[in-house]
């Protein structure tokens, strides 16, 4: 029996018996270019600045995605019949969701307005070798995919596996993050959760008993958002790195950036221009971290300074204004800070940022978007929001938010001494 086996420091062995068509299949979209791409984006951006073993990339997420929709399917084919057909949609799904995925996380999207959901929908129904592994097993597989990653024609349990509140990427990242980073903040009891998972009409949901183990990963999502995805450090290499970008893109609508040249994917995606996928796959995080190196020694010394700051770690430092209720005061205080940079001779353009990160770790129940609940049967079937079975969600429901004011080092006296 031919079989092709991956060991993976989260889900320890994923196998693929080849004789089997889907996983053939899934084999095969694993090797395509596009998808090798993602061994060179990493799954958390700058974070290894602040977490020296959070160097995993989208390839290994992009594989434990699938692993554990193969896993959620596995245990709700023991009570329901799961079409392997769909099963088979799912997964390659489940496989691709990243596949659009631009260099250092988000960062990189937000500026060159590059979203990998439509890049990744690109790749899957435009020419491409992940299209043509698809077509070759079904014709109609590319456009089946597309429309389960965008929820159609309706939401069903298909696309909660994908895409939900308890998804199979929420599951992996939480639990790959910990393990890199060394937190230990994300753990939670995958195993158990994934036992309880039942199919009421036609979405996903959970028992009774598992509403446990639903409140760890909601605790986990917490705590891995409030020490990890939002740590200070974190949070101020990107917007460094956004600041970098920025200036970047300045020059080259100028036309005073030197490197990289104007037919390089690199200084196309910064003037927001189209990329073919051929061009798109040139575009990850080693090419991004080459323009690093060389603007670090060019004649800008703006771009010079941020670039070299994220090379040697020379990070901006942090002001917290998270104790500050009033919005509008806030925009005082970093009002005042700006000033005080211009009068130190500083470009508070360039020289520092605000930031406001925000993330709630349960969406509480919305009627006006019942697709988003958290829905637990109880042992008679009746179904209930998981806000109205847990003492937690209350708690968890309550949007986790910083403020923080990032300065570069030069500039960081000047600023703290006119806010307060």
């Amino acid at each position: 029996m031919a079989e092709k086996i991956i060991r993976d420091p989260v889900h320890d062995v994923i196998a693929f018996e080849l004789q089997k068509p889907a996983d053939a299949l899934l084999f095969k979209l694993i090797n395509a270019e596009e998808f090798q791409r993602l061994r060179r984006i990493r799954q958390l951006g700058m974070a290894s600045l602040a977490y020296p073993g959070a160097d995993h990339c989208r390839y290994s997420h992009s594989l434990g995605v699938m692993q554990t929709a193969r896993r959620m399917l596995q245990q709700l084919g023991r009570t329901f019949d799961i079409d392997e057909n769909d099963a088979t949609v799912c997964l390659a799904a489940a496989l691709l969701h990243d596949v659009g995925h631009g260099p250092f996380s988000h960062t990189f999207e937000q500026l060159s307005g590059m979203e990998h959901e439509t890049l990744t929908l690109a790749i899957v129904q435009q020419d491409s070798a992940v299209h043509r592994i698809l077509a070759e097993y079904d014709r109609q597989l590319p456009q089946k995919v597309a429309d389960l990653l965008q929820c159609r024609p309706k939401r069903t349990f298909w696309c909660d596996v994908i895409s939900s509140q308890l998804d199979a990427d929420r599951f992996d990242y939480l639990l790959r993050d910990n393990l890199h980073t060394g937190s230990r903040y994300g753990d939670f009891d995958l195993q158990w959760l994934l036992h309880a998972l039942t199919i009421a009409g036609d979405r996903l949901a959970v028992t009774w008993k598992g509403v446990s183990a639903v409140e760890a990963y909601l605790q986990s999502r917490y705590h891995m958002y409030r020490n990890v995805y939002f740590h200070k450090v974190v949070r101020a290499a990107e917007g460094m790195l956004r600041l970098a970008v920025q200036r970047a893109h300045r020059l080259a609508v100028q036309q005073r950036l030197p490197w990289p040249g104007r037919d390089d994917p690199v200084h196309k995606a910064l003037l927001g221009q189209h990329l073919t996928i051929q061009e798109f796959l040139q575009l990850d995080d080693v090419s991004v971290l080459q323009c690093l190196k060389q603007w670090s020694g060019g004649d800008d010394a703006i771009l010079a300074n941020l670039s070299r700051g994220l090379l040697y770690r020379r990070l901006f430092k942090t002001i917290d204004l998270s104790a500050i209720d009033d919005p509008a005061q806030v925009l005082k205080v970093v009002e005042k800070a700006a000033q005080a940079i211009t009068a130190a001779g500083g470009d508070p353009t360039y020289e520092l940022f605000y930031d406001e990160p925000a993330d709630t770790p349960y969406e509480i129940y919305d009627p006006r978007s019942p697709e988003t609940e958290i829905w637990v049967q109880d042992a008679q079937g009746k179904l209930t929001s998981f806000g109205q079975v847990s003492p937690l969600s209350h708690a968890l429901g309550k949007q986790l938010m910083f403020r923080r004011l990032h300065v570069s080092e030069p500039y960081r006296t000047a600023a703290q001494a006119a806010i307060v």
